[in-house]
């Protein structure tokens, strides 16, 4: 079984652009798919894989971590602020849903 997966990117898609982000738009890291499988969430994995991206980008010497999630999902909302993830803006996928998506970043 595979516990969870993280997409770890320093390339910027083209939604985030209107967004006023704390730092440049160069020398950062963007967070996707952050999934753990649905039999093993609450055991800390999401935390580890969290660890893991930070960890990375501070060796690295990445200015920031980017990140966004889905207006609706309040879970994941307090797992980034509880991180000390800054919420900044919105960004539509209209193919997605008729929500916003929240952009967050953590300056490292």
């Amino acid at each position: 079984m595979i516990i969870g997966c993280i997409v770890i990117s320093t390339f910027m898609d083209e939604e985030y652009i209107p967004i006023k982000w704390f730092t440049p738009n160069k020398n950062n890291l963007y967070i996707h798919r952050l999934a753990i499988h649905p039999k093993v969430q609450g055991k800390g994995f999401a935390q580890e894989l969290m660890d893991f991206a930070e960890t990375l980008a501070i060796k690295n010497k990445i200015v920031s971590i980017r990140l966004d999630t889905f207006s609706q999902n309040k879970r994941n909302q307090k797992f980034y602020e509880l991180r000390n993830y800054k919420r900044l803006g919105n960004i539509y996928f209209p193919k997605q849903s008729e929500h916003p998506f929240y952009c967050y970043e953590l300056v490292l």
